[in-house]
């Protein structure tokens, strides 16, 4: 599990606040904002996170800045879990929360690794392929990795599907040192 229950309830409240403004995929870019803030810059993450400061004096602040540029449920959201010191969770919370809405949306997310850089009418093919094997719209990241030498490996969730050219040849390798050399003859 990449969360825990803490970010998942989170994650649910905030799911069903965003169903209630009919913005769920807004709510959800929002968060990721927020968490991608807190992960990667330090001041954003030392204000929220120094005890020195105050929870009033972090909620005014935050209520300064995000006031105007996001919707109200969003920010009480927000002031709750920075009330309840849950900012750590941030990044936790927005993982939860794309993979409820995924869900919901009858959405996968997957990784597709290949030896190179796919172009656009292979990555086209590659997601409708995928799309129509697993029943769901499939948001796609592609990550370039030469170790597999070709073919493809996918990755949606805790299921792999190797069809590399390293598997292939390893499967080969070890089908000859157990002298299954009939069970090649589909491998060729």
């Amino acid at each position: 599990m990449r969360y825990s229950a803490v970010a998942r309830n989170y994650a649910d409240t905030l799911l069903e606040l965003a169903a209630r403004d009919g913005e769920e995929e807004r709510y959800g870019e929002l968060l990721a904002t927020v968490a991608a803030l807190y992960g990667e810059v330090g001041d954003f993450r030392s204000f929220l996170d120094t005890p020195g400061i105050s929870v009033d004096e972090k909620n005014r602040t935050l209520r300064q800045v995000f006031a105007e540029r996001v919707p109200p449920l969003f920010l009480n959201f927000l002031l709750v879990v920075i009330d309840k010191r849950r900012q750590r969770w941030l990044p936790a919370i927005e993982t939860a929360y794309r993979d409820l809405l995924d869900r919901k949306v009858g959405r996968v997310q997957a990784t597709i690794r290949l030896a190179f850089a796919p172009d656009e009418a292979l990555q086209n093919d590659l997601v409708e392929a995928l799309s129509a094997r697993l029943g769901a719209e499939v948001v796609p990241h592609f990550v370039e990795d030469e170790r597999i030498l070709g073919g493809v490996v996918v990755r949606v969730g805790d299921e792999v599907m190797d069809g590399s050219l390293r598997r292939r040849l390893e499967d080969m390798r070890s089908n000859l040192v157990r002298g299954n050399a009939g069970s090649l003859q589909g491998d060729l």
